[in-house]
């Protein structure tokens, strides 16, 4: 790897205090930005098309590139570029456009390639174990896969080709699925991103249907929430989502190029951020995680080719 790409995969600021552009009066929460990773390119520690994050046990931050079909691993606290998986090509590791990301306990991570609907799984060496699903709508394929999570092992996985979410068990075998499209409660219109809350409850973000909707883990509506619109509270095409140890819901909107934060019940609490480039500010947002061991929070800051983290700064805590 040349020097120039490591240089560029990471650009450190120091910890600035956005209170200009994170919180409402009313919040409890703020933001400090820590660190930016990445720029734009194709080497090592670089972005074309950010998508989304998971997190190791080893420390590693894992990051979807759809447009380059890498997935590359960072240090989750200096951002250093560590390695890289996947790519382009025909040998059964190789990826076309992963999307969703997710580590099961073992530390196995499964990866979802949204052109090709296989779902590849692979261990905690990073080398290919397994590939599941295909390309289709009938039970156990996939169609345009994106942000998937993993309970009780089982891997959810969101849909938006079949507006639908997909389980499977962690060997790949099909489970069930549920949803379907249109917009009455239950159903969905670009399903984006499926999370689990620390209760068991699974959120998932609407994008065009400009909501949030709460599954209990067999696929169960517990509750929604959300219209479209760009006040406190309000959403315009939720994309990212990651949800914290306290049960607090981060949301990715692409519309309003803001992250808002919610409690459990969809009660508004916090929002960062606003169009632009500059230091948290977005554009074309996707991928969220929550790290609740550093209280970091991980955010593709897709159109601007990078990752942006910031620390989650909890009023009355230390």
């Amino acid at each position: 790897m040349q020097a120039s790409a490591i240089a560029s995969a990471v650009v450190f600021a120091a910890a600035v205090l956005v209170s200009d552009i994170a919180v409402a009066k009313s919040a409890k929460i703020r933001f400090e930005h820590v660190l930016t990773i990445g720029s734009e390119g194709t080497g090592p520690g670089q972005f074309r098309y950010v998508e989304d994050f998971a997190l190791t046990k080893a420390g590693q931050l894992l990051v979807t590139d759809a447009s380059h079909a890498w997935v590359q691993a960072f240090d989750k606290r200096s951002g250093k570029y560590l390695t890289r998986f996947g790519g382009k090509g025909e040998d059964d590791h190789n990826l076309e456009k992963p999307e969703g990301i997710a580590v099961d306990p073992e530390g196995n991570v499964f990866v979802a390639d949204y052109n090709t609907g296989y779902i590849k799984k692979y261990g905690p060496d990073l080398k290919w174990l397994l590939t599941f699903s295909e390309y289709g709508s009938e039970p156990g394929q996939t169609m345009k896969s994106e942000f998937m999570d993993i309970r009780d092992g089982r891997l959810y996985v969101p849909d938006i080709g079949n507006n639908r979410i997909n389980v499977f068990d962690l060997e790949g075998q099909f489970l069930f699925l549920f949803g379907g499209p249109g917009a009455e409660p239950g159903k969905f219109n670009t399903p984006e991103a499926a999370k689990f809350g620390p209760d068991g409850s699974l959120y998932v973000t609407d994008l065009m249907n400009d909501r949030v909707q709460v599954f209990d883990r067999d696929g169960k509506l517990v509750r929604t929430w959300g219209q479209k619109g760009s006040r406190e509270g309000e959403l315009r095409s939720p994309s990212g989502l990651a949800i914290d140890r306290h049960g607090n819901v981060f949301v990715a909107e692409i519309g309003n190029d803001r992250i808002q934060v919610f409690d459990a019940q969809g009660g508004f609490l916090a929002a960062l951020g606003s169009g632009g480039n500059g230091i948290g500010q977005f554009k074309n947002l996707h991928g969220l995680a929550v790290d609740d061991e550093t209280d970091m929070l991980y955010v593709a800051d897709t159109g601007n080719h990078r990752v942006q983290v910031f620390k989650i700064v909890r009023e009355g805590t230390h």
